[in-house]
């Protein structure tokens, strides 16, 4: 395996770059753009890169589905970091493009939420095709084959465009979620400031059988994060569900809450305990009462106490 090498969903100068820029230690790796969130997986499936950092949710989008479906599929990975990085696209032409001469734009297919208003407001005409990436978008207006391009105002100089407009952005504070991911090794300790990452798969069709999960979280005191259904692949109505939930698999709540849903869902994937970007332990409220690692081991010896007879 290659520990020197990061790869990430590019080309250069996407906002994936951008996030997987501010880790420390990408200072000190080589950082390979791949063309699609599949092929920089696969490269640390199949050794050529120690880590993939790739885009998971967006604010107005929500899961990016081609990550979601690949960490679900294929060899296992684990999910070790997370990076939070704020959003505004910048439309980006030609050199001597004026706004009145756009007539097509690219960008990546989570890009068209994020600008739909703006575009109806000031290109209500101009015609949308999706690219690989918002930085791919970017080659393709460097190469003629658009008009402008909606893209990081950063990947400008790279592809020998000009920033039309920046700061484009129909939902304040907009944000997109990245992971950097693995192969599967032992979780990080707990910082007290985690989250929990898990695929989980419906035994049968009945009704309640989603509430059946979800109690198992529930009863625990566990908060979850995202729920996000994504058919398996195997006919209509069969769906497995991407789950984050607040806490480290270390914390007696969340591993009694997955020993649960292993005894009950025929495929259980873990994806990795990591630390909450953006969030410390200070910013964390207190489990609810009964939900503490305390309350789960006084539990636990009060039964022993009534087999012993001690009760």
């Amino acid at each position: 395996m290659s520990a020197t090498r990061f790869t990430y969903l590019g080309p250069e100068g996407t906002f994936t770059e951008a996030a997987l820029r501010t880790l420390p230690e990408a200072a000190t790796r080589e950082l390979v753009p791949m063309v699609s969130v599949a092929s920089a997986l696969d490269a640390v499936r199949n050794g050529e890169a120690a880590a993939a950092l790739v885009p998971i949710e967006n604010s107005v989008e929500g899961g990016v589905t081609a990550t979601l479906d690949e960490l679900a599929s294929g060899e296992p990975l684990m999910i070790y970091r997370e990076v939070l990085l704020p959003i505004a696209f910048a439309l980006l032409v030609r050199p001597g493009t004026a706004l009145s001469d756009v007539k097509t734009v690219t960008g990546h297919p989570v890009a068209q939420p994020q600008v739909r208003n703006w575009l109806r407001a000031n290109l209500p005409d101009a015609v949308w095709e999706s690219a690989a990436s918002n930085a791919d978008g970017a080659r393709l207006v460097q190469e003629g084959r658009f008009d402008a391009a909606f893209a990081g105002e950063f990947a400008a100089a790279t592809y020998g465009l000009v920033p039309l407009v920046t700061e484009i952005h129909d939902a304040e504070n907009a944000e997109t979620r990245f992971v950097l991911v693995g192969r599967p090794a032992r979780p990080a300790a707990p910082t007290g400031a985690d989250k929990t990452s898990v695929v989980l798969w419906l035994g049968d069709d009945h009704p309640g059988a989603l509430l059946e999960l979800l109690q198992e979280f529930a009863v625990r005191g566990v908060n979850l994060m995202l729920i996000q259904s994504r058919p398996t692949g195997e006919g209509i109505g069969n769906y497995c569900f991407a789950v984050d939930a607040e806490g480290h698999i270390s914390d007696r709540r969340v591993s009694e809450a997955l020993m649960g849903l292993k005894r009950t869902c025929p495929q259980v994937r873990f994806l990795g305990s990591y630390p909450r970007a953006g969030v410390t332990r200070s910013d964390v409220r207190e489990p609810r009462p009964g939900t503490s690692d305390g309350d789960f081991t006084a539990a636990s010896d009060w039964l022993t106490r009534c087999l012993d007879g001690r009760a």
